[in-house]
């Protein structure tokens, strides 16, 4: 596979996994009682931090298919904004805050998702 495709697709997927975190962080936030009940101990700070995330990754991902350099390092902000917003809840939890254990799985997907992105644009930039 070349650079170049490879870097098609880390946009692509940027871009569906943008689309997909604002609907579904929307849906969380404001999403009334019933959603409320679905997604059920669900911390406010995760939940704010990854629909105004999924914005950040549409326009990185428009940034990679357009292989502009500053979306290499909007790559590498938001994987380290999921690092650390990823290590504020374990305080939360380690002070014996509520939450969803699916948040644990999702925070480290996130983050080895736009790990791989960030590592795939830095290749294509370094050409």
């Amino acid at each position: 596979m070349t650079a170049r495709v490879g870097l098609k697709a880390a946009a692509v997927v940027a871009l569906v996994f943008g689309v997909l975190t604002v609907f579904a962080g929307g849906a969380a936030l404001f999403g009334g009682d019933r959603t409320s009940e679905i997604v059920g101990n669900a911390v406010p700070f995760v939940l704010w931090f990854n629909f105004l995330a999924g914005f950040a990754y549409v326009a990185a991902g428009a940034g990679l298919l357009l292989r502009r350099r500053w979306a290499l390092w909007l790559s590498f902000a938001i994987v380290t904004g999921t690092v650390l917003v990823a290590i504020f809840f374990g305080v939360h939890i380690l002070r014996g805050g509520l939450f969803e254990i699916r948040t644990v799985g999702a925070l480290f997907f996130r983050a080895g998702v736009w790990a791989a992105i960030t590592i795939v644009a830095a290749r294509d930039h370094g050409r």
